[in-house]
């Protein structure tokens, strides 16, 4: 290339560049300006890129790319901290079963606790029929007056080996406080009523006298047990949380009883069980169920000297057991809420947690430890460690059967 003469200066090289105004169009065009724009996404695009790649490089597998000897103490706090590294075995897809004919029940949700309204916890009242079509009225008026949510309670009734018209009754009376329309009565949740005929017509013929006779104690109280296991085995749905058996001859009962009885937490919990009967004006307060009592070492020594298949029962001069009956004890004027250990329990009135029941505690229609049904009940739950409690200044009022005039 040739020089000019005299060498490079200002003058000649600026004649050589183009015009300002030729250079300002160039670099305002718009293929320029585009060419640029892109050629900056490019760069940023490569950059981030290759900042992403050291980044991984630098901990892959947990660690930075060099020895643990040369690492740094901030890159050897980013080593340890990976340590733990994450290791599934056997990982499964979550199963989806969509058959109608497959039902799951979690029984886990199921609680039976003191605050019983609070949660919504449903109780299961259960009640064995057998010619009892006149205490019928009664019994449903005393059911209607409680006070625990309606729509929390179902019903449960076993009619068998009837005679008179339990039956018509017992329909008559559950259409009549059913009724959702004109009444002021909140109907329950549900009914079931279950018919089961044991066979036992001899038992069933008995008046009320011979009932409560001692001769008939065995028998009757081994068939009472079937009844009261075949109407909770076809009653007891998963959802309960309390089942209280009541009798349909209870004369008066507090509105509150279940709530009051739960609000004790005990597995198994009856009241003190008397009855009215008026002398020369006076109410006497007779003692109804000998059948809760406490147990005693003579009544021990007497089982250990009976056939493994008699039953002791209580209240008779036959059996002489020296136990201590809540029914001769307590006062329902005084603190309702006093606690006694039992032993025994009657069946007028008796509020179970329900997992009791599910656990296989039920009423033994045979002599479990010389005890049938509620006695042996009562036996059985505490042999597997539940606890029965009784309330001897709670008191029910039962009929006076009238079959023992000395009784108070």
């Amino acid at each position: 290339m040739l020089l000019p003469k005299g060498g490079v200066t200002w003058k000649s090289a600026r004649a050589q560049l183009p015009p300002t105004r030729a250079i300002w169009v160039f670099l305002t065009r718009t293929r320029f300006l585009l060419c640029v724009a892109l050629a900056g996404i490019v760069l940023l695009l490569w950059r981030g890129v290759s900042t992403s790649a050291s980044e991984m490089q630098r901990f892959y597998c947990w660690g930075p790319s060099k020895p643990p000897m040369r690492m740094t103490q901030n890159e050897a706090v980013d080593w340890n901290a990976h340590l733990q590294t994450p290791v599934i075995f056997n990982h499964h897809e979550p199963l989806v079963i969509n058959s109608s004919t497959i039902k799951r029940v979690d029984l886990n949700t199921i609680t039976s606790t003191p605050s019983a309204v609070a949660n919504h916890e449903r109780v299961l009242i259960l009640t064995p029929l057998r010619d009892a079509a006149t205490y019928l009225p009664k019994y449903f008026d005393l059911l209607s007056e409680l006070t625990y949510p309606h729509h929390l309670i179902d019903l449960g009734f076993l009619v068998g080996d009837s005679t008179d018209d339990t039956l018509a009754v017992l329909a008559s009376e559950l259409a009549r406080i059913q009724k959702t329309t004109d009444n002021l009565i909140e109907p329950f949740n549900s009914v079931l009523i279950v018919e089961k005929d044991f066979g036992t017509a001899a038992v069933a013929s008995q008046n009320v006298e011979e009932r409560h006779g001692f001769a008939a104690q065995g028998p009757r109280r081994k068939l009472m047990a079937k009844a009261r296991n075949y109407l909770l085995t076809a009653a007891l749905k998963p959802e309960h949380s309390w089942v209280y058996w009541r009798d349909s001859d209870i004369m008066d009962s507090p509105k509150k009883i279940i709530e009051d009885f739960v609000a004790h937490d005990r597995d198994i919990i009856v009241p003190n069980i008397w009855f009215h009967r008026y002398k020369d004006g006076k109410d006497i307060e007779g003692r109804f169920d000998y059948n809760s009592w406490v147990e005693s070492d003579k009544a021990l020594r007497l089982a250990s000297t009976l056939d493994k298949d008699a039953i002791i029962v209580e209240g008779y001069k036959e059996y002489d057991t020296g136990r201590t009956y809540m029914a001769k004890m307590g006062d329902w004027r005084n603190n309702k809420d006093d606690e006694l250990k039992l032993d025994g329990i009657g069946g007028v009135n008796i509020v179970v947690k329900a997992d009791v029941h599910r656990a296989g505690i039920n009423f033994p229609c045979y002599a479990f430890e010389n005890q049938a049904e509620t006695e042996g009940f009562a036996k059985m739950a505490k042999r597997a460690g539940y606890e029965v409690i009784g309330l001897p200044n709670y008191v029910v009022w039962h009929i006076d059967t009238d079959e023992k005039p000395g009784n108070a």
